[in-house]
């Protein structure tokens, strides 16, 4: 099977490099480079628009490798694709964009190519988290983009930001709140942990897990919605309906630069941060153009334009890229996060939704 150009990435880095793009690509030498292409994976709607427009085009006139980026349907639809696709000796896409949990599953059956950290020089500037490993060592992923789910209030209701994920258990807080409708992405399991219990490490066992349970349950009474669908939640916060909860970062301060009543807050213990990894399909015979995508992807420099241009925070440490003290603020934090603790999620997924279930959300 041959792999295609497509043109309407190749369009738009013509497009955008405007006249001396045009006759670069005139050139023989160019277009020879072009053959060289790479199907990527990134989650659909609004972030595979951005990445189309901001990203892979200037990878494509840095690298002279054409990119054909292919929506990723969420959840773990893609995974299950991807497995399915390995077993035929094919890859719907070479390099995807997936999720922690994701990654280690996908790990459980060798799905994921290993990768050189040689050929990846940039990757030394990771922090630490952001290089995935299979259990011998052997590298399986390494981070894309990151982002964080805070502490929201509507302003107008809450004059004084709040300073701890505490505020979700505050009795003055009754049915005032909105919170992520799972277990495995609210990740109020670990806030619960980190706030009440002196960090995620009680949660390595069941009788920890129940305990971090039976305390959350406590925020039963404050909950007015649990949520699924982001869109519901975000217009009760901006009307007030819903004056509190837990959200997206970077939404809620595009929507306050919008003049909307809201505010998002690091509390002191930290932003849950969330995060996408690059992985190497193993049915991929795209394993040279992988390895160039990804030191590219793991340049300060392209991580300070994910942070502009796509609203992602920074997967390498903050003093090697140029974002000023506000840019860093809009998406990121330095106060020490709340990490989900992702390894539950693919251990422990039925036990967890069954008691999710039962004592929380049901």
């Amino acid at each position: 099977m041959s792999e295609k150009i497509t043109l309407p990435v190749s369009r738009r880095a013509v497009l955008g490099a405007g006249l001396a793009g045009a006759s670069m690509l005139a050139m023989p030498s160019i277009l020879r480079a072009q053959d060289k292409s790479l199907k990527v994976g990134v989650y659909g709607g609004y972030f595979k628009d951005s990445f189309d427009k901001n990203i892979f085009p200037e990878f494509t006139k840095a690298t002279g490798i054409a990119v054909e980026s292919v929506a990723e349907p969420t959840g773990e639809a893609w995974l299950v694709q991807l497995e399915q696709a390995a077993k035929a000796g094919q890859a719907p896409a070479d390099v995807s964009m997936m999720s922690q949990v994701a990654v280690l599953k996908g790990q459980a059956t060798e799905l994921w190519a290993p990768l050189d950290l040689a050929k990846i020089p940039s990757s030394s500037g990771l922090i630490d988290r952001f290089i995935n490993k299979y259990p011998d060592g052997r590298v399986s992923g390494i981070g894309a983009v990151s982002w964080y789910i805070t502490l929201v209030t509507n302003t107008d209701v809450y004059k004084e930001a709040p300073t701890s994920w505490e505020a979700l258990w505050d009795p003055a807080n009754a049915d005032k709140i909105g919170l992520l409708a799972l277990v495995s992405n609210s990740f109020l399991l670990e806030v619960t942990a980190k706030t009440f219990m002196g960090g995620t490490n009680v949660l390595d066992t069941e009788e920890g897990l129940l305990k971090a349970f039976e305390k959350l349950a406590e925020v039963k009474s404050n909950v007015s919605l649990w949520y699924r669908d982001e869109a519901q939640f975000e217009q009760a916060l901006k009307s007030g309906e819903i004056p509190m909860g837990q959200y997206y970062h970077d939404v809620t301060g595009l929507a306050a630069s919008q003049g909307q009543p809201v505010r998002s807050t690091f509390p002191k213990e930290g932003g849950i941060q969330d995060s996408g990894s690059w992985v190497l399909a193993r049915a991929s015979t795209k394993t040279e153009e992988a390895h160039v995508f990804m030191e590219y992807m793991s340049q300060p420099a392209t991580q300070a334009v994910l942070s502009r241009k796509v609203g992602t925070a920074p997967t390498v440490k903050r003093e090697l890229t140029d974002l000023t003290a506000e840019e860093f603020a809009a998406v990121s934090s330095d106060i020490d996060p709340v990490i989900p603790r992702y390894d539950l999620y693919q251990t422990k997924s039925d036990w967890l939704n069954q008691k999710w279930t039962e004592m929380i959300a049901g």
